[in-house]
C-alpha cells in the first residue's frame, strides 16, 4: 500500500440512527468512494488494493461505514488497524455520528424501526449496548457531531463543510438551450423565456443561420429589452449559484427557451454560459433543438402564429 495509497480515508460510525446513513450518502455526493459495513477481515484487503486497479479514477478519499452490526466488529480491533494503516504512511481519521438515548428511542419508534442490538427487548436496552461498544471509537474520534437536536439538512451541511474541501464539491452545471415547441426539458431546474426578443425568424437571411452566427447575435442584441433583461438573469444566476452549492445541490440545469431552439435561446445560453466561466463557474452547454429539422414558416403562418413566433 505504500506510496500508491488512497489519500485519505475516513471510518464513518456512530450509534444506530444518529445519521450514519445520511453522512456516508452525503460523502458520496461530494465525490468520496464509500463502502459501508465491510466486514472487518476485509478491511485490510480493501486498503491494500493499489490505485492503479481502481478503474483508472483516480487518487479519491475513502469513506469506510462501520458500526456494531459490522460482521466481527470490535472497537479496539477498528484502532489497531487504523493505527497500522497510519503507520504505514495512509491518512486516517474517524467521524463518529452521536445523539442522546432519549432522541434515538423517539427516532426508532417514529420510524417503527428495531434497534439491530435488541431485536426482541426495548430500543433502550439496544441503544445503551451498542454506547458501550462504541466507547473506544468515541473517545479516539477525530471528529465529533452530535445529532440530537440538528435537522437531516444541517448535519449535511455540516459535513460539506468538514469535507467538501477535499474534494469538488461544485454542483455539476449545465446551460441549455431548448425550443417550446417541443417541449420544456424535464430536467431543468431554472427556465428562461426569450420568446419577448426579436425574433430572427422573419428575417430570410437569418432564417437558415443559428444564434452562433453572428448576425443572428447582433440581430437579437438589437432588441431595446435585451442588455437590460440578460444582464440581469446574470446576476441573479451569480446570486444563486453559491447558494444552490451551500446547499449541496449536485446538479444544476439553466434552460434557455425561444419557440424553435434555433437562434435566440442558442445566442443567449452561449453569452450566459461565457459570463459564468468569467465568474470562475464551470457550464456544460448543451443545444437540445439546434439539430432539429426547420419547420416551414408557411406552416406556421396557416397554424395562426404568423406575426407572433415561428423558429427562432
Amino acid at each position: 500500500m505504500s506510496g500508491e495509497r488512497r489519500a485519505r480515508i475516513l471510518l464513518v460510525t456512530g450509534l444506530s440512527g444518529a445519521g450514519k446513513s445520511t453522512a456516508l450518502r452525503t460523502l458520496e455526493d461530494l465525490g468520496w468512494e464509500v463502502v459501508d459495513n465491510l466486514p472487518l477481515p476485509l478491511l485490510d484487503r480493501l486498503l491494500a488494493v493499489p490505485l492503479s486497479q481502481a478503474a483508472g479514477e483516480g487518487e479519491r478519499p475513502l469513506a469506510v461505514g462501520i458500526d456494531a452490526r459490522t460482521r466481527g466488529f470490535e472497537a479496539e480491533a477498528v484502532l489497531a488497524r487504523a493505527a497500522r494503516i497510519g503507520a504505514d504512511g495512509g491518512l486516517v481519521e474517524t467521524l463518529f455520528l452521536d445523539c442522546s438515548g432519549a432522541e434515538l428511542a423517539r427516532r426508532f419508534s417514529e420510524t417503527r424501526r428495531r434497534h439491530p442490538l435488541a431485536m426482541d427487548r426495548p430500543v433502550a436496552d439496544g441503544i445503551l449496548r451498542e454506547r458501550e461498544l462504541l466507547a473506544p471509537l468515541r473517545r479516539r474520534a477525530d471528529h465529533v457531531i452530535d445529532t440530537t437536536a440538528t435537522t437531516t439538512n444541517a448535519l449535511q451541511q455540516d459535513l460539506r463543510r468538514r469535507f467538501a474541501g477535499h474534494t469538488n464539491a461544485a454542483p455539476t452545471l449545465t446551460v441549455m438551450s431548448f425550443g417550446f415547441s417541443r417541449g420544456v426539458p424535464r430536467e431543468a431546474d431554472l427556465v428562461f423565456d426569450m420568446r419577448f426578443l426579436r425574433n430572427p425568424h422573419w428575417d430570410a437571411a437569418l432564417r437558415p443561420l443559428t444564434g452562433f452566427d453572428a448576425a443572428v447575435g447582433d440581430y437579437v442584441a438589437a432588441d431595446p429589452a435585451y442588455e437590460e433583461a440578460v444582464g440581469r438573469i446574470e446576476d441573479l444566476l451569480l446570486l444563486l449559484l453559491p447558494r444552490y452549492a451551500g446547499e449541496g445541490k449536485s446538479y444544476v440545469t439553466i434552460a434557455f427557451g425561444c419557440t424553435g431552439g434555433r437562434h435566440r435561446s442558442v445566442h443567449v445560453a452561449e453569452r450566459v454560459a461565457g459570463r459564468l466561466r468569467d465568474a470562475a463557474f464551470s457550464p456544460t452547454v448543451v443545444h437540445r433543438d439546434l439539430a432539429a429539422p426547420v419547420p416551414d414558416s408557411r406552416k406556421a403562418r396557416q397554424s395562426g402564429q404568423a406575426g407572433t413566433d415561428a423558429d427562432g
